[in-house]
């Protein structure tokens, strides 16, 4: 395993990783091993624009519309002006 120092770090900053590293349950120097982890990992293939927004707002939950029913069928859009 390989140690890292990092010197001159802005106390904010190190204020910001103590509270990160507390609200996920763990040690400062976890915190910093897992944000390191995270931003060297290889991308994944992308599951598209959905999923992502999905992941990002689906705990939020979701909205339900009530549609009117279509009275007459649909019309094809008309490009010729």
């Amino acid at each position: 395993m390989a140690a890292l120092s990092i010197r001159d770090l802005d106390e904010s900053v190190k204020r910001r990783l103590q509270s990160r590293a507390a609200s996920h349950g763990r040690s400062m120097e976890a915190e910093v091993r897992a944000i390191l982890t995270d931003a060297v990992r290889e991308p994944a293939d992308s599951a598209g624009l959905f999923t992502a927004v999905l992941d990002r707002f689906g705990a939020l939950g979701g909205v339900d519309l009530d549609l009117p029913e279509r009275t007459e069928p649909a019309r094809a859009a008309d490009f010729s002006a």
